[in-house]
């Protein structure tokens, strides 16, 4: 797991074996992390997860609250919006580059967190940058969806009524 903003990003966070649980999460991730940033950033520190379980947690929404830190409201099933997917999709790439590629647990530990210290902070400054388009495009794309849906139904109620 891993965290970016414009000009940083905090070291890649690598789970020990097992499922992430919203205790983990907290602890391993909000609790060093996420509460730092927020207090170096202060109160305009916006905090962007997504909507995996261990995210949407009690115990988790009530550290958030309880450390005044504001989470974007995400919506389900977006993934394409939020920016550190494409890094994940950039991180990928660089593992399947690599010769010889991993041949263990370990092994890949070692190439993630040697890859992720290798993305130029420029490709995570442009992804970062790219939020407000792809929300923009979201927002288009539902209202040509929604124009259509319209002028099909009443295309529909027009034949319908004067056949």
């Amino acid at each position: 797991m891993g965290g970016i903003m414009i000009d940083g990003r905090t070291p890649l966070h690598v789970f020990r074996s097992g499922s992430v649980t919203g205790q983990i999460y907290r602890d391993e991730v909000l609790d060093p992390y996420v509460r730092l940033f927020r207090g170096a950033y202060g109160r305009d520190f916006l905090f962007m997860d997504d909507n995996a379980r261990p995210h949407r947690a009690n115990l988790v929404d009530e550290f958030l609250e309880s450390e005044d830190i504001k989470r974007i409201p995400w919506p389900a099933n977006s993934p394409d919006l939020n920016p550190i997917e494409n890094l994940w999709d950039y991180l990928g790439r660089a593992i399947a580059r690599r010769h010889p590629p991993p041949r263990d647990v370990n092994g890949l530990k070692t190439a993630l967190l040697e890859e992720w210290s290798l993305i130029p902070q420029t490709v995570i400054n442009n992804v970062n940058s790219s939020l407000k388009t792809r929300c923009d495009m979201c927002v288009r794309v539902r209202e040509i969806i929604f124009h259509i849906k319209f002028v099909r139904l009443n295309s529909f109620s027009e034949s319908f009524l004067f056949s």
